[in-house]
């Protein structure tokens, strides 16, 4: 039950349905629309609903293009029908044949089973039960594709009379304009009729356009006159007797149609109640389709519901206010509206045009929406609840028919929420209490309230009153709220923060209108010192409240960043080390498998020596044949070596530089090391006279990386390739340029591409002048604090803090923590045009 009657016009309901109208298709959906979607305090049935726009949100985006999206209401042309004999045009057949056949997709793509679920059922379970007792009208589809083409137009094969009748015509028609042409062609030649002159229709025959004058010169029937009578149309003697067997076998192909549409709607006057329900299908899927899209519009999804009453939103957005501000440029600010498991009733104050009627409205249409089983605009996480009754109470009632005043009315709300009110039961009441005298009027709205109470009801209740906000200390399952407000700006921010009341600020708005001081100070004495002291309490425990829930959301989200940050660096170095391990692994097999290939190609050697027994030519051949196979694993090493070096090297960048380079660079020596192993067994052929020292630039045979000497001994060289350290032969090495410097390289690998993304928006978004005046010394100083860390790392030579004059004390603990800080060079008064004492110029 909801009350008033006027219900959705208060909450705004009537312009989203409005919405959802528009993004209908047909007349069905709008139908649907208008008349099916309604309130409901059944739980099944909302999660039902609910279920269904969810899964027709994920099937728009799995298969929007499998479907012919063809919603036509031919409901009207089917019960024409009925009777016997009566038939259906061609446009009503060929509107019914594209939505059965929208239909039937749809059903087939509802009732499909689900490629991907582990469990196998139908991919989507709602809708597929939203398509049950729909029936499979291939037959009837199938029938009046055979009548109709694909233009909605009967086809000449339709049936052989009509084919014959079709060809009768057209035959006719070809000997009528070659009359006409002959006719028209010696008439021309006489000079009767000019040459741009051509056969027209006139009454469903061909015709010749002449002037008055020339009219007897043509022999045939005068059949019209043009508007100015300086054109007559004559039909010519010589075609009057083919246009006439054309009439004839129109009227044939007329009955012949005829007969055909009547033949067709014979088949489809039996099924007639099932392609009607099949029609209030396409109308439920046409108002999901428009659904869908309204919800992308608003961001809105399906919440988590629970069977009881419950009201736990994140970031919850009035969708018609947002529409409203984004078409003038503005940004809407969500709302938190989380009552407490143990609390009932929402007592919200705060300053007039601060957001609490706008609070009001926002739960009274987004609950609204959820049991009509619409998505609503809120955040992931949100839990909304089931009442089986909603209540209202917000605007002007008066009415001067029923004799009601502002108050009257209001009080005439308040006896059927009192007479209703259940536990189950959401009550929505804006200003509370006004409309008449304030003392009897908030007497009033506290009674009722605890009558509320007593009978277990839920309310979002909006009031200025002092008494009621005093409710909750006897009263355990009612609750403060308050809508934040910026004292120093004088502005409200349109947050709610639930917990402790809010100020009405109205001291601070007059004055910040411009009223008289002298009135706001008489203004202040009459209600006294007292209420005026409780009330900057009131504002004071809002700010506080504030500041510390600002730094209880920043300490979160950087403990945030920082898990993820830690889950990121531990995968990576999990997935680093594997790959090290793969690496390596491959490299040992590698150069064992050289290795045996190595040996197995010396002892073959050293047996066709033997076998030779010292022939000079095949020792000789011998050699050449392991010397070349000598260059080829030099050659094969040198690759795998520099191969592994890149590997390496990647790794190491991306450990950013956390892990020892050590064991990579000893890991590399015994992979090189092995081939240095093998190209000393096999002997100092192919050595250069090239000797190198430390210091010199070489680079390795068959390579083209180049690396820097640092020790030579034995043969051997010790060889720094970039960040790898490697052991080579001697023989290998050839002598190279030195590689030029790549600034950029290194700046890149010392300050990754986030990092600098995220200064250089930070240096956008910075601007090197502060605002502290209204805040406390303590809180100042930390915020200053904040402020000189940002500006030092991005390397502000100056910037300002304005503070204002005051007693002083809160320049003096500025000044005193800016003298704290190393980086500071010094500082002192702005000049005194552009603000003096009252801004601190710092230069950095």
């Amino acid at each position: 039950m909801v009350y008033p009657d006027t219900f959705e016009r208060k909450i705004g309901f009537d312009e989203v349905r409005t919405q959802l109208r528009g993004h209908c298709q047909s007349a069905l959906g709008v139908e649907y629309v208008t008349d099916r979607l309604t309130f409901s305090d059944d739980y099944a049935e909302i999660t039902e609903r609910l279920a269904q726009a969810d899964e027709f949100r994920r099937f728009e985006y799995e298969c929007a293009d499998a479907y012919e999206a063809d919603f036509f209401d031919v409901r009207e042309p089917l019960l024409r029908i009925r009777p016997e004999r009566t038939y259906m045009e061609e446009a009503d057949l060929a509107a019914l044949r594209r939505s059965l056949t929208t239909c039937g997709q749809l059903t087939a793509l509802f009732r499909a089973d689900a490629e991907e679920s582990d469990e196998g059922g139908q991919a989507y379970p709602a809708l597929a039960r939203l398509a049950e007792g729909v029936g499979d009208f291939s037959e009837i589809v199938a029938s009046i594709s055979k009548l109709l083409n694909k233009y909605g137009r009967i086809k000449d094969t339709a049936s052989p009379q009509l084919l014959t009748i079709r060809h009768s015509i057209e035959h006719t028609s070809r000997g009528i304009s070659h009359s006409l042409r002959g006719i028209i062609s010696e008439a021309q030649t006489a000079g009767y009729i000019d040459r741009d002159v051509n056969p027209t229709l006139r009454d469903g025959r061909l015709v010749i356009p002449v002037s008055p004058s020339a009219k007897r010169k043509i022999k045939g029937i005068v059949h019209d006159e043009s508007a100015t009578g300086k054109t007559v149309f004559i039909e010519p003697q010589a075609v009057v007797e083919a246009n006439n067997k054309i009439r004839e076998l129109e009227a044939e192909e007329k009955r012949e149609v005829i007969r055909l549409l009547q033949e067709q709607s014979a088949l489809i006057r039996p099924h007639i109640d099932e392609v009607l329900h099949a029609l209030r299908f396409l109308g439920a899927a046409d108002y999901l389709r428009a659904l869908t899209a309204w919800a992308e519009g608003f961001d809105a999804l399906v919440p988590q519901v629970k069977d009881r009453p419950c009201i736990f939103w994140t970031e919850a957005r009035h969708p018609l206010l947002k529409r409203s501000l984004e078409q003038k440029g503005q940004e809407m600010v969500p709302l938190d509206i989380k009552l407490p498991e143990d609390k009932r009733i929402l007592l919200i104050s705060g300053p007039n045009a601060g957001g609490k009627s706008v609070c009001l409205k926002t739960v009274g249409l987004l609950q609204y929406m959820l049991q009509c089983g619409m998505p609503v605009p809120v955040a992931e996480g949100s839990q909304f609840g089931i009442f089986e009754h909603l209540f209202i109470d917000i605007g002007d009632g008066q009415s001067t028919d029923d004799d009601l005043s502002t108050y009257s009315s209001h009080l005439l709300c308040m006896k059927q929420m009192m007479k209703g009110a259940t536990p189950r039961t959401l009550l929505l009441i804006d200003e509370f209490g006004a409309g008449t005298e304030p003392q009897i009027g908030g007497a009033l709205a506290e009674a009722i309230l605890r009558r509320f109470v007593e009978k277990g009801a839920y309310a979002v209740v909006t009031t200025h009153y002092q008494n009621l906000k005093r409710v909750p200390e006897q009263c355990p399952t009612v609750v403060n709220g308050a809508m934040l407000y910026d004292r120093a700006a004088l502005r409200p921010l349109f947050r709610l923060s639930v917990g402790n009341p809010g100020s009405s600020f109205a001291i601070e708005i007059a004055r910040n209108i411009g009223l008289p001081e002298e009135v706001i100070a008489y203004a202040a004495k009459l209600v006294g010192e007292n209420y005026i002291l409780s009330d900057k309490y009131l504002q004071d425990i809002v700010r506080d409240k504030m500041y510390w829930e600002n730094k209880r959301r920043a300490v979160h989200q950087r403990e945030k960043h920082l898990d993820e940050t830690a889950r990121r660096y531990e995968e990576e170095v999990s997935r680093l080390s594997k790959e090290r391990k793969e690496v390596m692994s491959r490299a040992r097999e590698e150069a064992q498998e050289l290795l045996a290939q190595s040996n197995a190609r010396i002892e073959r050697t050293i047996r066709t020596i033997k076998e030779a027994q010292a022939e000079k030519e095949r020792t000789k051949a011998a050699r050449k044949e392991l010397e070349a196979f000598k260059e080829e694993v030099n050659l094969v090493s040198g690759k795998q070596d520099e191969a592994i070096a890149r590997k390496m090297a990647k790794i190491q960048r991306r450990q950013e530089r956390r892990r020892q380079r050590g064991s990579n660079g000893a890991t590399t020596d015994n992979a090189t090391g092995t081939a240095g192993t093998l190209s000393s067994v096999l002997g100092d052929e192919g050595r250069t006279d090239f000797v190198p020292a430390p210091g010199d630039w070489v680079r390795i045979k068959g390579q083209g990386g180049t690396g820097r000497v640092e020790s030579v001994s034995g043969g051997r060289a010790r060889v720094t390739f970039g960040i790898m350290r490697t052991s080579v032969s001697i023989d290998r090495l050839l002598p190279a340029e030195a590689p030029k410097e790549d600034k950029t390289a290194q700046t890149a690998t010392f300050l990754s591409r986030e990092t600098r993304d995220a200064m250089y928006e930070k240096k956008l978004r910075f601007k090197p002048e502060l605002d502290v005046r209204g805040m406390r010394a303590d809180e100042a100083v930390n915020t200053v604090a904040y402020f000189l860390d940002d500006a030092i790392q991005l390397e502000y030579p100056r910037v300002r803090i304005l503070h204002g004059t005051g007693t002083g004390a809160l320049r003096e603990a500025i000044r005193q923590y800016v003298s704290s800080v190393r980086a500071i060079r010094s500082f002192h008064d702005e000049h005194v045009q552009f603000g003096g004492a009252g801004i601190t110029v710092v230069e950095i």
